[in-house]
C-alpha cells in the first residue's frame, strides 16, 4: 500500500474510531471463513473470490452497524472502507472493477439478509457465488448489476 494510501485509511479511521474494531474483526472472520470453506482458492479471481468480497462487505456493514446503529451509515462506512483498500492494492483494472462490483453488491444484500445471522448470511452469499456470471471484458460486468461476477475458474 502506498503511503497516501496509509494516510486516507489514517484519515478514515481517525474520523470513524469505534468501527476500527469491528472492520478488524468482520475482515478477520472473512478469511477465517473462507480459508475454512475454500482454502487459499479465494486468492484467484474465481466464485471464491467472489464471495470473499461480498461476504467482507456483509460483515463490515453487519459488526458496523452495532456502533451506527443504521444500517445506511454503515453500508455508507462499508462503501469507503472498501473503495479505499482497492484503490490502495495494486491490482490489475480488471481484477479491481471486479472487486468493485462483488463489493457493491454485498452491500446491496446486506440490506436484504439484514436480521439473519452470521451463518445465514454465509449461506445466502455462497449460493450467490455459486451462481456468479463468469466475464470476459471488463465492460462485460455492468451486464450483471444484482450478481456476483468472476474472471476465472
Amino acid at each position: 500500500m502506498s503511503p497516501l494510501g496509509i494516510i486516507r485509511f489514517g484519515w478514515l479511521f481517525l474520523t470513524h474510531p469505534f468501527l476500527i474494531w469491528p472492520t478488524w474483526k468482520a475482515t478477520k472472520r472473512t478469511f477465517s471463513i473462507c480459508n475454512d470453506l475454500y482454502g487459499s482458492s479465494h486468492h484467484k479471481s474465481n466464485k471464491a473470490n467472489a464471495f470473499r468480497h461480498a461476504l467482507w462487505n456483509v460483515l463490515i456493514c453487519n459488526r458496523s452497524l452495532k456502533r451506527t446503529q443504521n444500517a445506511q451509515k454503515s453500508v455508507i462506512f462499508t462503501e469507503k472502507v472498501t473503495d479505499l483498500y482497492e484503490k490502495a492494492t495494486k491490482n490489475d483494472l480488471f481484477d479491481q472493477e471486479m472487486d468493485f462490483h462483488n463489493n457493491r453488491i454485498g452491500r446491496i444484500q446486506f440490506l436484504v439478509i439484514l436480521n439473519e445471522n452470521e451463518q445465514k448470511m454465509v449461506d445466502f452469499i455462497r449460493n450467490l457465488a455459486e451462481n456468479a456470471k463468469k466475464v470476459t471484458q471488463i465492460d462485460e460486468i455492468e451486464r450483471y448489476p444484482e450478481e456476483l461476477v468472476y474472471i476465472s475458474e
